[in-house]
């Protein structure tokens, strides 16, 4: 259920509402923008009488959601939501590029490609530390040594770092981390939701291969209602029979998200496709769908690549698209 007041609302008149509904057994989550103040009211509302909140002369109108995600919901909160990624934010119009290697391989090659994209206009550095494989024989990653190198090529190019986590008992080696990425086999490790919503980093939680939107945004509920809001919802496709792709990549997402939720949306053209010469033509995609910033990987050596060197851009392919994409949002916010 949500309390919309009227405008002109004293603080000390909303901390009694607040007040007088958590005397009701109801959570209160506050959402001060521009134009409205709304109170989401958290709970059991089964019991609450709508009428007697809306006759409160602080009240201007009162509506139940239907949707079993709250602190998600685009109700509860209208205006866009702006996660501040050390210093750079992402969503509410700041769109951002993710860009670096699916896998660290060694301190040569994550801090040149760290270069390389930054100059390219991207103003986060992803990598992967952890790498969960479909076959127990194939690299997994350097692990710890692997987000230590993250870190160098921080150090060296400025560019806050997106790695992802698969185990909670590995959460002390992030404490340098700027962004946790929650992987597409994760989206429904509970456990591992709720102790990051204990964190105060943001979360990149991605949809899983087989996941419906909604389950993507209770994923999303679960990190919040822990208390950590700084969450962005990541597109990378989802399983279905054509195999042309490696997944089909689902862009109606993006406006059905933008919809749904005041979190930021990034797309993942490269594992959506599997391809890199589809990066491409998926990234313009995005970005023309409403996307607040893609996810793309490169390599400076694709073919010789540990992991997922198909759909690796290089260097000056990762320039190449990120020159487009800019000029794409440039023309369509003329």
């Amino acid at each position: 259920m949500i309390v919309i007041l009227k405008q002109g609302t004293v603080q000390n008149e909303i901390d009694r509402l607040s007040d007088f509904f958590g005397s009701m057994g109801l959570k209160v989550h506050l959402s001060e923008g521009e134009h409205a103040t709304i109170m989401g009211l958290i709970g059991d509302t089964s019991l609450v009488d709508p009428d007697m909140i809306a006759n409160l002369e602080q009240v201007e109108a009162v509506r139940r959601i239907q949707e079993p995600y709250k602190k998600a919901n685009r109700k509860f909160t209208p205006e866009d939501t702006v996660v501040d990624c050390s210093g750079v934010p992402l969503g509410g119009g700041n769109f951002q590029i993710i860009a670096g290697p699916c896998s660290v391989e060694s301190e040569e090659q994550i801090t040149f490609v760290a270069q390389e994209v930054k100059k390219a206009g991207a103003g986060l550095l992803r990598g992967g530390a952890f790498k969960p494989r479909t076959s127990p024989y194939a690299f997994q990653g350097l692990h710890d040594e692997g987000i230590r190198l993250l870190l160098k090529a921080k150090a060296a190019t400025g560019l806050p770092v997106v790695t992802e986590i698969m185990d909670i008992k590995h959460l002390d080696l992030f404490a340098d981390v700027d962004v946790i990425q929650v992987g597409a086999r994760n989206m429904q490790n509970f456990e591992l939701l709720k102790e990051l919503g204990h964190t105060d980093k943001p979360i990149l939680l991605k949809r899983g291969l087989a996941n419906t939107i909604q389950e993507l945004l209770m994923s999303a509920e679960y990190i919040m209602s822990g208390g950590n809001e700084r969450v962005i919802l990541c597109e990378r496709g989802i399983r279905t029979f054509e195999t042309a792709t490696r997944n089909t990549l689902d862009l109606s997402a993006i406006p059905v998200l933008h919809e749904k939720t005041h979190l930021p949306v990034v797309v993942d053209p490269s594992h959506a496709t599997g391809i890199a010469r589809m990066v491409k033509p998926m990234a313009f995609a995005a970005a023309a769908a409403g996307a607040d910033g893609l996810m793309i990987e490169v390599h400076n050596d694709p073919r010789h690549a540990l992991c997922d060197g198909p759909q690796s851009l290089t260097p000056e392919e990762f320039a190449e698209v990120a020159r487009g994409v800019f000029a794409l949002r440039e023309t369509l916010n003329a």
